[in-house]
């Protein structure tokens, strides 16, 4: 029947058909739970009870006035922070490793490897690195002859840039094999031409290679902040938001929030403003960058 139609006609029924599956899956896996999220926000559901009571805006005023709950974005700062460093070392290693270096694809593997490990099996075996008695890291500090009895996981003051210095060691080679890839689409005959005219290594640096990866700058940008708004497994498999809520991340909230204390109104609450929050924060981003183009 396909072949007594006209081939526009063909072409037409063909990318409705590559179209409409995509969107179908679209509208049922995010859109709907999203718009279903944002419905829980005004409701008091304990998630078990067949009724849902309308309560207005009572969710998201909690959400604001109660320290407990929109404080611990505090925390994930640390996260950001860390994550900036993480950019700076990715670009550093990038740019060795992008220089004809003998064995550079062993050392971009091994640079890459922390990524493809699974998220839990990471932080526990970090778990035994920052252990305050039989750690790994105190056990070299020691006979470094530096403070061997550091408590990494129980000093609130610390905690949260432990944890981030493990997405540290996890992301960077993430973020270095995408700063390399776009190293290598930079012509040579641009740092030649350079080269020729006098530009040393720090200023073809900084007026050939940074302005060339500002997309990618941009791109690695929005993965940081969004992975440091949205951190959650490391804190739940090491800490479980402590010492004493010091390590909570706003993500955990909400799950404490849905799971241990029933209250899956406020948690749908939590999660739109967690939403809005990112957005808010990259269009800012976005402006900026756009502004120094």
């Amino acid at each position: 029947m396909l072949n007594m139609l006209s081939f526009k006609r063909q072409k037409f029924i063909i990318i409705i058909g590559f179209i409409i599956i995509p969107l179908i899956l679209l509208l049922t896996f995010s859109y709907y739970p999203a718009m279903e999220l944002i419905r829980l926000g005004f409701t008091d559901w304990d998630g078990m009870s067949p009724t849902q009571h309308y309560i207005g805006w009572a969710n998201y005023k909690e959400v604001f006035k109660n320290p407990e709950i929109f404080g611990v974005f505090r925390h994930n700062l640390a996260y950001f922070v860390v994550g900036i460093f993480q950019n700076i070392f990715a670009i550093y290693f990038a740019v060795i490793l992008n220089a004809k270096l003998k064995g550079r694809n062993f050392f971009r593997l091994l640079l890459f490897l922390p990524y493809i490990l699974n998220g839990v099996a990471v932080a526990y075996l970090f778990g035994y690195v920052f252990d305050t008695t039989n750690g790994s890291l105190n056990f070299l500090l020691g006979h470094l002859g530096l403070s061997g009895d550091t408590s990494w996981l129980g000093n609130e003051k610390m905690i949260n840039y432990t944890l981030g210095s493990i997405g540290f060691w996890r992301f960077m080679g993430f973020n270095m094999v995408i700063y390399l890839a776009a190293l290598q689409s930079i012509p040579q005959d641009i740092y030649e031409a350079a080269a020729i005219d006098g530009a040393n290594g720090w200023k073809s640096f900084m007026y050939i290679t940074l302005p060339n990866l500002r997309q990618i700058l941009e791109l690695n940008l929005f993965l940081t902040v969004t992975g440091a708004l949205e951190v959650y497994d490391l804190p739940l498999v090491l800490t479980q938001g402590g010492p004493a809520g010091a390590s909570e991340t706003f993500a955990l909230s909400i799950v404490h929030t849905a799971f241990q204390f029933n209250n899956y109104g406020l948690a749908s609450a939590m999660s739109c403003v967690l939403l809005v929050f990112v957005i808010v924060v990259l269009g800012l981003q976005r402006l900026i960058l756009r502004g120094r183009d």
